[in-house]
């Protein structure tokens, strides 16, 4: 039995128990308690990933997030569209529309910096 490392549904790597195929058929019994107290357990093959054990929680909770992602992106919407309505971003646009070219530009390039500097760190 060794560690695998799989993403869970944030994108974060996490460590999950691995027993391998033969391990599973032999010591079933260890793989559900471990299954239940960890919530998931790798299953593989010629030392490659072929399945996963999920305790019934996981498993759960997998179904429901199913539903979540719609959910969080039309809540993400309404709330973008609501600050695009406020006086402030409105001032902004008539501001951008009224630039020239050049003030664009130099506009574009300065949050592009920005971008760059904020990634950098």
């Amino acid at each position: 039995m060794t560690a695998l490392t799989l993403r869970n549904a944030r994108g974060e790597d996490i460590p999950v128990t691995e027993f391998s195929a033969t391990e599973a058929k032999n010591s079933f019994g260890r793989v559900l308690d471990t299954a239940f107290s960890q919530g998931m357990v790798a299953i593989t093959k010629r030392d490659r990933p072929t399945a996963v054990v999920l305790s019934l929680d996981a498993y759960q909770a997998l179904l429901g997030a199913q539903s979540k992602p719609l959910d969080t992106l039309s809540h993400e919407f309404d709330a973008l569209l609501q600050r695009m309505q406020a006086p402030a971003a409105r001032d902004a646009m008539m501001d951008a529309f009224d630039a020239s070219p050049e003030e664009l530009g130099q506009a574009a390039v300065a949050a592009a910096q920005a971008s760059l500097a904020a990634r950098r760190g």
